[in-house]
């Protein structure tokens, strides 16, 4: 099924205040999930299986690479298996790079939030305004993400306007 998101991702030294903020304002926190995000190389757009104690699921998505709030599209299947699945597409598609993190999972009503430790790269904020859960028009997601953003404090200059795959691979390159 297709989703939209209109998403921001920030590199952070206030975890601890945007967490803070969260749970002052009635934020449900799901939980701290050790996710390993495995991307594979395909032709265009970006596709993971994301393994975790929280979250196992298949993800392709197409996103523009900008800072500030930008719009996502994109799938997501649940996997039963994704070690198994892991393997086929491994086989199939080759690996691009695999992104280990420790997140912090909260939400808002439709609106979800991922405080997040990046092995190799660092600390991160993500807002994930999304039309998973309810039909919400992309101006409000819009405005729902600005407005985030300005209750955290985020700057201009915090913006990331890649992935962490992204991030991970340029950092190899570089290596």
């Amino acid at each position: 099924m297709s989703f939209i998101n209109i998403e921001i991702k920030a590199r952070t030294n206030n975890s601890q205040i945007i967490r803070q903020w969260l749970l002052d304002n009635n934020a449900e926190f799901k939980g701290i999930d050790e996710q390993s995000d495995t991307y594979f190389t395909v032709p265009h757009g970006r596709l993971k299986l994301r393994e975790g104690n929280i979250e196992n699921n298949l993800i392709y998505y197409e996103r523009k690479n900008q800072a500030g709030p930008k719009q996502s599209d994109f799938n997501l299947l649940p996997v039963e298996n994704p070690v198994a699945l892991k393997n086929v597409l491994s086989a199939a598609l080759g690996i691009k790079v695999i992104v280990i993190k420790k997140r912090e999972i909260y939400y808002i009503d439709n609106v979800k939030f991922h405080i997040d430790q990046i092995e190799g790269l660092g600390h991160f904020v993500e807002i994930e305004a999304g039309n998973k859960s309810k039909d919400v028009p992309i101006e409000e997601l819009r405005k729902q993400c600005d407005f985030y953003m300005h209750a955290f404090d985020i700057r201009d200059e915090d913006l990331i306007d890649v992935s962490y795959s992204d991030m991970l691979v340029e950092k190899a390159a570089s290596s």
